[in-house]
Parts: structure tokens; C-alpha cells; sequence
């Protein structure tokens, strides 16, 4: 090659999932019946009325235009509602909520419209790697926080004992990913205390809500969150939209703004059909909810007993599409075993550590698998186990 890529790339690497789903289709391409317990990515449909808005939507001819960078009114409102109904946040639907295509898309423009080089980030280990990830892309350097693993919660006097000065943006991600553990109240108001005190913009992650839990928690319901806080959803996970990529951006406006004229310069809106679709699914009732979390709670059984077999630890009060869970101690470690189990059974767990440091003993189970797979799943390793102790 006569052309060098940017200096940049020399700070990132290709996504883990991204070669693991290589070498599991090679697998596959040799006739291996290859059940990959990996990626969070919804197996079941958006519900009937949003399909049948998007379809009827696209039919029309007027509906096929650029957007606006910020959305539809009514997205914007349909978010509004959305808050104010689950998360008793209050929003001003004009101002305070700027539509995205994912939420993922927002950890890139957040990081451009606020990070200079050489400026610092916070990042949770263990936790997304796209937040490190996208902070190298702007040059910024990443310093890693602890989470207590025993709830999941922010290592406070670690925090404390850090040289702040140069952080400038703290990532958090509550319901977490990959733990699965909650955040109090109490965390999040110490998070905006903290926030407040550093002068650090701190910015939640939240597309797991509504996923297993029963408490939907805003680090914007904490009074003068929108001083120094942004919070990101999608519709994802919540909705099982994840290929729409529908996600939003919610805070004081001046930040809002900031981000905008980043992203009016990376995108020439979102496909109002889509938009439309997405305002139908945020005014689905609380059935929906409950009949999601039906079927992820059935799962997920499943997948307990599959971590019983592997004689893995883990807390069976997690929230999210993931089950999070310690490997035994005579393994040598997640990665070794994974490619075991890849290798001896076909099913692939993901390791930990692409999460950190502080994952490097883990396992995680993604829930969007039907049941029959995980059942197939578990089969397989109990006869893995089985063979272990003939042997």
C-alpha cells in the first residue's frame, strides 16, 4: 500500500466480535452447528404496530426526503413522553433531546464535541469497549476506574485518590454492560456531586432499563443533573430495534447544541418513516414490557443452569440482556476456556477481558437466543463436563 491509514488507527484494533464472527463462520462453512451465545443483538421482532408504521409510512411519497438533523416534533415528544412516563424526568422535547441513529453513534459525537487531545477520560473497567475505543480515536488518553464487584458501583476512594485534573468526560453505564448490576440513587447522586466538584461531564449510558429490571432509573431524575450530566438511550434493546438504529441524546441544551454541530456535519437525518415507527414504539404500554421480560426471564434460567454446569459464580439479580458470571478458579482463564468450549463443543461464550482488565475472569451469556438453542447449548455442555470428569 502507496497510502498509510491515520496515525489514529495505531491506537485501535479491530473490534473482538468482528474477528470471532469471522473464524465462527468458517466454522459454520464447514458444516458446524456453531451456537454463538456472544453478541446482545434482539432475536425478536419490534412489536406489529411499529412494523406496520414503518411500512405504511414508507408507501407515501412525501416521506422520502432528507431530515432534519434533529429529528421530527413528534420524536422529540414521543422521547418527551417516553421520560417523563418511565423515568419522571421532565424534557423539553425542542431543546433538551436530539435524536440519534443508534446510541453508539452518540459515544462518537460526544467525544468529538467535547474532547481535545491529550484531554482525559474516564472510563469503567470493566465496561463497553467502545468507550476507550472511540476516546483513542480523538486522541484523548483513557484512565480507567474500578467498579467494585460486588455491586457494580464506582471504587469511590480509588476515584478520590486520582490526579483529576486533566479528566474531562466520565463514562458510567447503568443498568451496567457487562455486569448487569444497578445503580442507586444514591450512586447517582454521587456521581453528580462528583461530576460538580471535578468539573468532569459525566454521561450514563442507559439502553438496558427496561430489560429485566423493575426500576427505571435517570441520572437525569437527580436534581442539577443537566448542569453537568447527558444521558444516551435506544430503542435497541427496549424496542428489539437494534438494525433501525434509533437512539437519543438528552440534556441541557448547550451541551445538546454542542453535539449537534457535530453531528449536523456527519449525517443528513433519519428515514421519517423510521422516525414515525419509533414514535408508535414508545408509546407501547407496559404489556409489551412485561411480555419481553417473559420471555428473557425463561432465558435466562437457562443460562444459569449452563453457568451451574461450568461451575461459574454469579448473581442471579442482574438487569439486562447479558448474564455475567466468574469462571472457576482451576481454569486457566476466560479466553483459554471460551476457545475450548468453541473448539469442543461449537458454542461460543464470550471471555471477559475485552471488557478490561477487571473482566479477565468472567464470562458472558447473551440472552437473545431462542430457547430450544439454549437448551441445545446446555446439552452440549453438560456432555463436555461429563467427559471432563470420565477423563
Amino acid at each position: 500500500m502507496k497510502i498509510k491509514p491515520a496515525d489514529r488507527l495505531n491506537f485501535v484494533s479491530e473490534y473482538y466480535f468482528s474477528q470471532k464472527l469471522k473464524e465462527i463462520e468458517e466454522l459454520r462453512a464447514q458444516g458446524k452447528d456453531v451456537i454463538n451465545l456472544g453478541i446482545g443483538s434482539p432475536d425478536l421482532p419490534p412489536s406489529e404496530e411499529t412494523i406496520e408504521t414503518l411500512v405504511s409510512e414508507s408507501r407515501k411519497s412525501n416521506n422520502h426526503a432528507y431530515q432534519s438533523y434533529t429529528g421530527i416534533p413528534a420524536l422529540r415528544n414521543a422521547f418527551a413522553d417516553w421520560y417523563a412516563k418511565h423515568f419522571q424526568v421532565k424534557l423539553n422535547p425542542d431543546q433538551e433531546i436530539l435524536p440519534l441513529m443508534g446510541s453508539k453513534e452518540g459515544i462518537m459525537h460526544i467525544s468529538m464535541a467535547f474532547l481535545n487531545p491529550g484531554d482525559e477520560v474516564l472510563v469503567p473497567n470493566p465496561g463497553y469497549p467502545a468507550y476507550a475505543a472511540v476516546a483513542r480515536l480523538v486522541q484523548a488518553n483513557v484512565k480507567l476506574y474500578d467498579l467494585n464487584e460486588s455491586d457494580g458501583q464506582p471504587d469511590w476512594e480509588a476515584l478520590d485518590s486520582m490526579d483529576l485534573s486533566n479528566v474531562k468526560l466520565m463514562w458510567v453505564n447503568y443498568p451496567h454492560m457487562p455486569t448487569g448490576k444497578k445503580a442507586s440513587r444514591e450512586t447517582f447522586e454521587k456521581l453528580i456531586d462528583f461530576g460538580r466538584s471535578n468539573d468532569i461531564l459525566i454521561v450514563n449510558d442507559n439502553p438496558y432499563s427496561f430489560i429485566l429490571n423493575e426500576e427505571h432509573l435517570s441520572l437525569l431524575s437527580i436534581p442539577g443533573a443537566k448542569v453537568i450530566a447527558l444521558e444516551l438511550n435506544s430503542l435497541s434493546k427496549s424496542h428489539n430495534m437494534a438494525g433501525w438504529r434509533i437512539g437519543m441524546l438528552a440534556g441541557h441544551k448547550e451541551y445538546i447544541q454542542s453535539v449537534l454541530r457535530v453531528k449536523s456535519n456527519m449525517d443528513s437525518g433519519m428515514f421519517k418513516p423510521l422516525q414515525l415507527a419509533a414514535v408508535k414504539a414508545l408509546a407501547a404500554d407496559e404489556k409489551w414490557y412485561h411480555e419481553l421480560n417473559r420471555v428473557y426471564s425463561k432465558r435466562r434460567e437457562i443460562v444459569l443452569q449452563l453457568f451451574d454446569r461450568l461451575n461459574c459464580l454469579y448473581d442471579s439479580d442482574q438487569s439486562g440482556m447479558f448474564v455475567w458470571a466468574k469462571i472457576p478458579e482451576e481454569a486457566a482463564s476466560a479466553q483459554a476456556l471460551s476457545d475450548q468450549l468453541l473448539e469442543q463443543t461449537n458454542v461460543f461464550i464470550t471471555p471477559g477481558f475485552i471488557f478490561g482488565l477487571n473482566g479477565e475472569r468472567f464470562f458472558r451469556i447473551s440472552l437473545c437466543t431462542e430457547e430450544n438453542r439454549l437448551k441445545e447449548a446446555l446439552s452440549r455442555i453438560k456432555q463436555f463436563e461429563s467427559e471432563k470428569i470420565k477423563k
